[in-house]
């Protein structure tokens, strides 16, 4: 049976930002499944002063259903999908930014789910949580301050974290296009900042959530290097890189790289979708 791709979003992000990956792996005679996480999606919050004009001091407190939303709610809505996927055959879970967070905790629980685990400039966390590796010196480039500039409202109070992508602050925008499109025209940044939504939830995991040998280890695995990486820097890629080896000598990643920024491969789907139908490849042939 041919594999089927599970492909798993980032922060802010949904289904929709895969439509284009998903067009060039089925013109390549790839199956493949765009997830929404809880709060994602066509479940969403938009709250009416989010729309033009913008109201933002209600935008700042009105609730969202992201709110209350875990780390482990995100592993089991995944698990729920891989399960039904599993049915079909084998399965490829490809996930991107903050999905592997999600990714790794369903490798962790249920490695027979999962017959290869590819993470495109994804979190897999090792031996920190996430949030501590935003500390470290590989993520001294990210101007976070400049990215939190579009943060509406407190977070500790809504229960949740919510931009205003629909800002026209100059300064906003360009913080944005530099973290995550440096490499794309200002149309395409645009459109892609479209179809992001205003809300994500605040949970990041526990210790027990980073990658653990007995499970996630047995998984083979990939990760996919994006060069031009400014919101994960190639250099914290390399070091998730490096610890995953660590943990699993024997089981080590498969690395490729692509030249793009974060969301690049998105938008150009046609390298990234030559990657994944490799390693679908490489799953038949063993």
């Amino acid at each position: 049976m041919p594999p089927t791709f599970v492909l798993l979003h980032g922060a802010f992000a949904n289904s929709f930002s895969f439509a284009p990956l998903q067009a060039e792996l089925g013109l390549l005679g790839h199956r493949s499944v765009a997830v929404d996480l809880p709060g994602h999606g066509f479940a969403a919050t938009y709250p009416h002063a989010y729309q033009a004009p913008q109201d933002l001091d209600t935008l700042a407190t009105t609730p969202g259903v992201i709110k209350g939303v875990t780390l482990a709610d995100n592993a089991a809505h995944l698990i729920a999908i891989l399960e039904r996927a599993k049915r079909n055959g084998p399965v490829i879970l490809v996930s991107h930014s903050r999905g592997g967070m999600t990714a790794t905790v369903a490798a962790n629980q249920r490695p027979d789910l999962i017959d290869r685990i590819v993470y495109v400039s994804s979190w897999c966390p090792v031996d920190l949580d996430v949030s501590a590796y935003y500390a470290e010196p590989e993520m001294a480039t990210v101007d976070a301050a400049a990215l939190a500039s579009a943060i509406v409202g407190n977070p500790a109070e809504l229960g949740l974290l919510r931009s205003n992508f629909r800002t026209a602050d100059p300064g906003a925008l360009a913080a944005f296009k530099a973290a995550f499109l440096a490499d794309g025209t200002d149309e395409e940044f645009l459109v892609f900042l479209n179809t992001l939504q205003p809300d994500e939830n605040l949970d990041v995991g526990t210790p027990d959530d980073r990658a653990q040998a007995d499970s996630w280890g047995r998984i083979p695995r990939t990760y996919v290097r994006l060069t031009e990486d400014t919101s994960v820097p190639l250099a914290m890629q390399d070091r998730m890189i490096r610890e995953g080896d660590a943990l699993t000598p024997d089981n080590p990643y498969d690395v490729r790289t692509l030249t793009s920024s974060h969301l690049k491969w998105l938008v150009d789907p046609a390298p990234a979708a030559r990657i994944l139908g490799d390693l679908a490849a490489l799953l038949h042939a063993s």
